[in-house]
């Protein structure tokens, strides 16, 4: 599969992935009755699953092993810690405001997974590395 393709469908996933899971927090958040669908249950694991395998073929394609990548390493540290709060926020958060601060703090995490992989710097803000 070409490299363009592979990073067609890595972002695509990307962008579903996020606007699934913003969705997901907002009927959580709401009471929403769309929260028992079998839809919203499975779909999130399929594209989540594509967005992983994508990935991972992106980086064998491109010779990046974690361990020698440091703005990988650091993308893969934040996706754990986005994974715990985005379970919090949608399943395991006791309380409504504990689902909205890691609702919210999962998406500054996000923001940040997503500006590591623009700039491939650990510390995006500093901008692109020379």
């Amino acid at each position: 599969m070409s490299y363009a393709l592979l990073k067609s469908i890595h972002i695509g996933c990307v962008i579903l992935s996020y606007t699934l899971f913003v969705s997901r927090g907002w009927w959580v958040l709401n009471g929403s009755a769309v929260m028992v669908q079998r839809w919203v249950r499975w779909l999130p694991h399929v594209i989540d699953s594509v967005l992983l395998t994508s990935a991972i073929a992106l980086a064998i394609k491109l010779g990046y092993s974690p361990t020698d990548t440091p703005w990988l390493q650091a993308k893969l540290a934040a996706l754990s810690i986005y994974i715990v709060l985005g379970s919090v926020a949608i399943k395991r958060g006791r309380t409504r405001r504990s689902r909205i601060v890691a609702w919210l703090l999962a998406q500054a995490v996000f923001i940040y997974i997503a500006s590591v992989a623009i700039t491939h710097n650990a510390l995006p803000w500093q901008g692109v590395p020379p």
